[in-house]
């Protein structure tokens, strides 16, 4: 059976507390500050992580800000070259609108000065046809005149365009009828 003495349980308790005292002084306290480093050690990486993901999300926000940005300032220069070329288009519409006119009316004053020339013309031999029908209708020379002086070509000239067409075609035809009436008479 058991027994239960004094001195042994003494030296029992005794040597429980030693070896307590000596395992938390060799072996405890080392794995303590063995478990405080890994403690410490694991919580630097986690906040190592926290401060990287932070940092990450930061430059996420920041590459978006950036992105953002970006197509904004792309957006503007698109809509600068836009504008640019909407102004560009009308400058160039607006001096080929200017040009355009400029020849239509170079092309209308050429027409016109033609024309001018034409008619000159046409008047200058209408006078002409006109003093020589004259002349074949009354059987004389037009050019001269009373007592036998001759009419200026210019004055003539001068008086048959101041008549209109109709005027001298009328006058050639009545000098025609004139002629045909005195020839029924003889």
């Amino acid at each position: 059976m058991l027994k239960f003495e004094f001195w042994n349980i003494f030296w029992t308790v005794f040597n429980v507390l030693l070896l307590y005292i000596l395992l938390r002084i060799f072996l405890f306290k080392p794995i303590n500050r063995l478990m405080d480093e890994r403690t410490r050690e694991i919580q630097d990486d986690i906040d190592a992580a926290k401060k990287s993901r932070e940092e990450a999300e930061a430059l996420k926000q920041q590459y978006t800000d950036d992105l953002s940005n970006a197509r904004e300032e792309a957006r503007r220069i698109v809509m600068k070259a836009q504008d640019d070329a909407a102004a560009e288009k009308a400058v160039l519409m607006q001096r080929s609108q200017q040009d355009a006119d400029k020849l239509i009316a170079e092309a209308n004053k050429s027409i016109e000065n033609e024309r001018k020339r034409v008619l000159r013309q046409a008047q200058s031999e209408i006078a002409d046809l006109a003093i020589e029908a004259a002349s074949k209708i009354i059987g004389e020379k037009v050019h001269k005149g009373h007592g036998g002086r001759p009419y200026s070509r210019i004055r003539c000239w001068s008086a048959i365009t101041s008549m209109t067409r109709k005027t001298a075609v009328s006058l050639i035809n009545s000098s025609r009828r004139r002629v045909k009436a005195s020839e029924r008479t003889r």
